[in-house]
């Protein structure tokens, strides 16, 4: 009975399989590990745990990478361009990373350092993924761009899409939860805490029921902007203005002027 069911699902599993293009056993792993060795070659005095040099972790990424996007592209891209695209845009990624530390460090009382930031943060995981993902999505790189925020996500429990556009000296504060959309747009020295959602109010549907894709369906936050806790905030006509701070628990699905305290308001 039990080598009869085997050979049924078998044969119905490889009719429904006969379609897939691509074999994506293992680019998941190798992305990640790609990932592993930027954040090495970016900040080696804190999180090189394989103690090889800049170099040789740059090396090794690009080869999980080139390797992964090779499979991925399936001959209509150049996946060695996009890689060494990647590689030298490393050191402005790692200039703006370390805007963020100093932020995380100025915004919260219990760091005792940047270095505590490096290793022992959350959201320092979750916005170098962010960061270094954006530049390959920005490139129209599939998937690649989402593998490596979403290991993030495991990680840290902060979802950060890589098409949102976000600004300098970001702070995420305690984190979990934290979810930020693909049309997101965060200006500079902004501040969220966790369980804030910048997120999509409604989805627009086609008269043949699908979504409509590619539109813009999240907020925009201004400058010099703090979030507190459970705030959501939804709408892709949603405009947070400059210096506003948003209540803990709030929900806005509107603009708010700029220089206002959003309290318990709906």
């Amino acid at each position: 009975m039990l080598q009869e069911a085997i050979s049924n699902a078998e044969s119905e599993l490889a009719v429904l399989s006969a379609n897939d293009t691509v074999d994506y056993n293992g680019i998941r792993e190798r992305i990640e590990a790609g990932f592993v060795c930027i954040q090495a070659a970016m900040f080696s005095s804190h999180v090189n745990h394989g103690g090889r040099t800049i170099g040789e972790n740059l090396r090794l990424a690009s080869e999980h990478f080139t390797h992964a996007m090779k499979r991925i592209l399936h001959g209509e891209g150049n996946a060695e361009e996009f890689t060494a695209k990647l590689i030298a845009k490393l050191p402005e990624i790692r200039r703006v990373l370390w805007t963020d530390i100093i932020a995380a460090y100025q915004g919260d009382p219990a760091a005792k350092t940047p270095d505590e930031i490096i290793l022992a943060y959350p959201a320092f995981t979750a916005i170098s993924a962010y960061r270094v993902a954006h530049e390959l999505y920005a490139m129209g790189v599939p998937l690649v761009p989402r593998i490596i925020t979403e290991y993030a996500h495991r990680l840290t429990g902060i979802d950060i899409h890589p098409g949102a556009t976000i600004g300098e000296y970001f702070f995420i504060d305690h984190g979990t939860g934290v979810v930020i959309g693909e049309t997101s747009t965060i200006g500079n020295r902004v501040k969220i805490y966790q369980n804030v959602t910048i997120g999509a109010k409604s989805f627009d549907v086609a008269p043949d029921g699908t979504l409509i894709k590619g539109i813009k369906r999240h907020p925009d936050i201004g400058n010099d902007v703090v979030i507190y806790a459970g705030a959501t905030i939804l709408g892709g006509q949603t405009v947070i203005g400059d210096h506003c701070v948003i209540g803990g628990n709030v929900w806005l699905t509107h603009s708010v002027k700029s220089g206002r305290v959003v309290l318990n308001e709906r």
